[in-house]
């Protein structure tokens, strides 16, 4: 059931973003079905290839002190447009969408954390 209410909440994430900003946008006629599809890949994508992605890119990822995880988060929503019906506007446009899908999903899950009781008081 948790897999289930996480891959809602990063379709709803990934759907949010498409209307937050125009670079990332789902092919016209896209349906509910598909943003979840786009949502599963993402997570496969995100288990499987962005860690391979970010060691390989670990020296340059150190030298830029951590801001080369954008490029590497743009690579990867690129990766995800090309396989599903997402579409992206060009590579700085995957780069700025990873980065408010970061912002979202992160809220998303900072909400699922605070009314399943997990989150610690600071």
């Amino acid at each position: 059931m948790n897999f289930l209410l996480k891959l809602a909440l990063n379709a709803l994430a990934l759907w949010l973003t498409t209307l937050l900003y125009s670079g990332v946008y789902f092919a016209p006629g896209t349906g509910a079905l598909d943003v979840l599809v786009a949502a599963l890949v993402l997570g496969v994508v995100n288990a499987l290839i962005r860690p391979l992605l970010l060691l390989l890119s670990l020296p340059v990822n150190v030298l830029t002190l951590g801001l080369f995880t954008l490029v590497v988060n743009g690579a990867v929503l690129s990766i995800v447009a090309w396989a599903t019906s997402l579409n992206v506007a060009g590579f700085g446009a995957a780069i700025i969408g990873a980065l408010i899908l970061s912002v979202v999903s992160w809220v998303f899950d900072h909400l699922l954390h605070l009314s399943e009781g997990r989150r610690q008081p600071a």
